[in-house]
């Protein structure tokens, strides 16, 4: 699908030889702030997933697809719609990139604007809304990037190394 495909990268369904690699996302604990995980996942629950991953948007309420660099096939990250909402015409969107080493390289940019103009074109959204923590400057820089706004503060939302941080909420309204 020519929609999913950029220039570095392209986002793909999910296939069960994923298995291995979102076992490492998903019990990677330095990125368990930002997901909102607590406990790790047993390859078994991530194969029960996977197994069921076939279900569409508006089933499932959330679609999950991997980045992949054209120039290898090899998978980098994850990125999500969530909390999607066909009624009012909105998702949530969130975005992870599993190594340092593939990180300010422009492949979180681009699979992000793939994934914004899919869902304004193929899915008809409204709107896109990300709930970012208020020290993640990477993350608060790619998304205002693309035209996201803040405009809320949850205030001591989320409890990570012994303090209570801030996340901000921010909106893209497609005009």
């Amino acid at each position: 699908m020519m929609t999913l495909t950029g220039t570095s990268i392209y986002l793909r369904a999910l296939e069960p030889e994923d298995l291995d690699f979102i076992y490492q996302i998903e019990n990677d604990e330095s990125i368990w702030e930002v997901s909102n995980t607590q406990t790790p996942y047993s390859k078994f629950l991530i194969r029960q997933y996977l197994e069921n991953a076939h279900q569409d948007i508006y089933e499932a309420k959330q679609l999950r697809l991997a980045i992949c660099v054209r120039d290898t096939n090899s998978v980098i990250g994850l990125i999500d719609l969530f909390d999607f909402d066909p009624k009012n015409k909105r998702a949530g969107i969130g975005i992870v990139i599993q190594n340092d080493a593939d990180r300010s390289k422009g492949f979180g940019k681009e699979a992000l604007d793939l994934l914004i103009n899919y869902s304004f074109k193929q899915l008809q959204l409204h709107q896109l809304f990300a709930n970012i923590g208020a020290d993640n400057v990477p993350s608060i820089n790619l998304f205002t990037t693309f035209g996201f706004e803040k405009i809320g503060v949850k205030k001591d939302w989320n409890y990570s190394n012994n303090a209570f941080q801030d996340e901000l909420f921010f909106q893209l309204i497609n005009s």
